[in-house]
């Protein structure tokens, strides 16, 4: 481990030469993909130095104990020693932490489908809150967003959304969002208070380019029709709503928020890449399915992941075993916390297996 840390610490100050050379500079490409390199880095580096600084500590606390004549002074080296090695041991454990590969495209932007499930109208209504709360979340982090498509349902809330955000780490913070979230409250229409249980599913794609997923044009239908629902005087009066249908796979996309077709185009064409990036990294770790399925579950629309108590104010990560008593403030869009103990326990289960590669 200390070899690898130490060519990290080299790297590290080499990218930091290179980024003074005015020829780089001048390839704002090649600065970028430095700069970034160097920025995932110091976040390790700063930690080994740290290490190293607290080792060098331990030691001459060591060497004081064995060779120091004054009693008083061994005795204050030897009650120091306890919390050096208290804080070497743990900056030895976030060490690993550190080491441990990062998934590839924690760094992308993702896609987020919600689709409402089981539950009738009180899931649509779900489903609209499970929206309204990554926007807040969104918003918290700094990250944009841009709706693709939207279906809403007849009695308020939303049958099935598809929208974008962008930003630093989103995949790499939204992921641990994807599979099936059940809540449990009493819909405004039940007159008897009756506790009624309905769920959403929630899918979280990383976004990716053209080099990412090779698409061949023959291998993709698109029907032209036009749009319905809300949208002004555009709406059904041109065909410029837009629906892919991947003949391959059957995988379909639709697209009709924008009044120009061809936005709506590269609108689905950009869902349609991700849906099938997404099933070439099922495919591609298959054969790992039982550790990504570890501590965080594996992502799966089908594994439950969370239950919303309303009447308790209480929401529980059945993956971890965590249960909050703040509902009121996640649904407001609070999730930091929660997503951090998930990339905690995320982070542990792969250290523990041995994992080499990133992923969930």
């Amino acid at each position: 481990m200390f070899d690898k840390l130490e060519n990290t610490v080299k790297r590290f100050e080499e990218i930091g030469l290179q980024l003074s050379r005015p020829e780089v500079g001048a390839d704002q490409n090649l600065f970028r993909s430095l700069a970034r390199e160097r920025s995932q880095l110091e976040p390790i580096v700063a930690e080994f130095l740290r290490y190293k600084r607290l080792q060098s500590d331990v030691d001459g606390h060591r060497d004081i104990i064995r060779n120091e004549s004054d009693a008083d002074i061994r005795a204050l080296a030897d009650e120091e020693l306890e919390d050096l090695e208290a804080q070497l041991a743990q900056s030895e454990q976030e060490l690993k932490f550190l080491l441990i590969p990062k998934d590839p495209d924690d760094s992308r932007d993702v896609i987020v489908e919600i689709r409402a499930g089981t539950g009738g109208e009180e899931a649509a209504l779900f489903a609209g809150d499970l929206y309204r709360m990554y926007s807040r979340y969104a918003e918290t982090r700094g990250w944009r967003q841009e709706l693709i498509s939207l279906s809403e349902a007849s009695a308020g809330g939303i049958k099935e959304i598809t929208v974008s955000f962008v930003g630093d780490d989103v995949y790499g913070t939204m992921k641990y969002e994807s599979g099936v979230h059940r809540v449990q409250r009493v819909p405004a229409t039940e007159a008897s208070g009756r506790i009624h249980t309905s769920a959403a599913s929630v899918a979280v794609l990383p976004e990716v380019e053209d080099v990412d997923v090779e698409i061949n044009d023959n291998d993709v239908k698109t029907d032209i029709f036009r749009s319905g629902g809300k949208g002004g005087q555009n709406v059904n009066k041109v065909e410029t709503a837009v629906r892919l249908t991947h003949i391959p796979t059957g995988i379909v996309v639709s697209c009709q928020e924008e009044r120009s077709q061809l936005k709506n185009r590269q609108k689905a064409m950009k869902v349609l890449r991700a849906r099938l990036y997404e099933r070439q990294l099922a495919a591609q770790t298959a054969e790992i399915s039982a550790v990504r399925k570890s501590m965080v579950g594996s992502g799966d629309r089908s594994d439950k992941i969370r239950t919303y108590n309303f009447p308790q104010n209480r929401l529980t990560d059945h993956r971890i075993g965590l249960t909050v008593y703040n509902l009121s403030d996640v649904m407001d869009g609070q999730l930091a916390d929660i997503i951090e103990k998930l990339k905690i326990a995320d982070r542990t289960a792969r250290l523990e297996a041995g994992i080499e590669g990133g992923g969930q």
